[in-house]
């Protein structure tokens, strides 16, 4: 999978992730709760004489020195990360026991310029808005539906034991999977009827997603006939329309 952008809400954007997923090459997305209150770092002397009306918002210039003396060792680090030779969890978990790192110092000042830049796109771009608003509704409803469809405590992991965690997580994959190709199979019978292939538009097309789940029967007693199977997937017969109810 080729990740172009990542949407997360006020709790996952920092200045580590966003210096990590610059220099990855990803662009993250996040949606910040108090965005009113995010410094703006200047570039250099001379942004308050320059932009005087975002002088209330700005602070200090980004250390550029900082990142110049360290580039070397902070590319090493993100060329670990992309090529899984270490972990990001790890790399980071090393910095917060020595936060006076010269390399995370580093990374700290590189956050700080991507966040100020994505600062003043998502200010100026209404479609920037609209785009991280719908990316993240999407993946809250799945994320509702993982809690649906995972059992146990709400859907939570609630042990540290290495083995369970990865049963839990590879049997909720395999959950999703499932559901999804149900799903898919569901729409293309529906798009295969001729009457909703003309009534469809093109924008209505781009909005159909296999993510949803309100046909799901999480409780309960569900009884199975392993004899009988689903007819999903046959192209279904075509219907005449019904005569209008009088």
């Amino acid at each position: 999978m080729k990740v172009e952008g990542n949407y997360v809400d006020s709790h996952g954007e920092s200045e580590p992730g966003f210096a990590v997923t610059r220099l990855l090459n990803v662009d993250l997305l996040p949606r910040i709760k108090q965005i009113n209150r995010v410094n703006l770092y200047q570039t250099g002397q001379g942004d308050l004489a320059r932009y005087p009306h975002l002088a209330p918002a700005m602070t200090r210039p980004i250390r550029w020195d900082v990142i110049a003396a360290n580039y070397d060792q902070v590319i090493k680090y993100a060329t670990a990360i992309r090529t899984r030779t270490a972990s990001t969890e790890a790399i980071l978990s090393r910095f917060t026991r020595t936060a006076s790192h010269p390399a995370y110092q580093a990374i700290l000042e590189i956050g700080r310029a991507a966040r100020t830049t994505f600062v003043a796109r998502y200010l100026y771009d209404r479609d920037l808005q609209r785009q991280i608003e719908e990316g993240l509704n999407v993946v809250e409803a799945w994320n509702r539906a993982n809690a649906v469809i995972c059992y146990g405590r709400g859907g939570e992991i609630s042990t540290n034991r290495r083995d369970e965690v990865e049963m839990t997580a590879l049997c909720l994959r395999i959950l999703q999977a499932a559901l999804v190709m149900v799903n898919v199979l569901m729409l293309q019978d529906v798009l295969a009827d001729p009457e909703w292939s003309a009534l469809l538009t093109p924008v209505d097309r781009r909005g159909l997603t296999p993510l949803f789940w309100l046909h799901v029967r999480p409780y309960g007693e569900v009884r199975l006939d392993v004899n009988a199977r689903l007819n999903i997937g046959a192209s279904p017969p075509v219907r005449d329309r019904p005569p209008d109810a009088r």
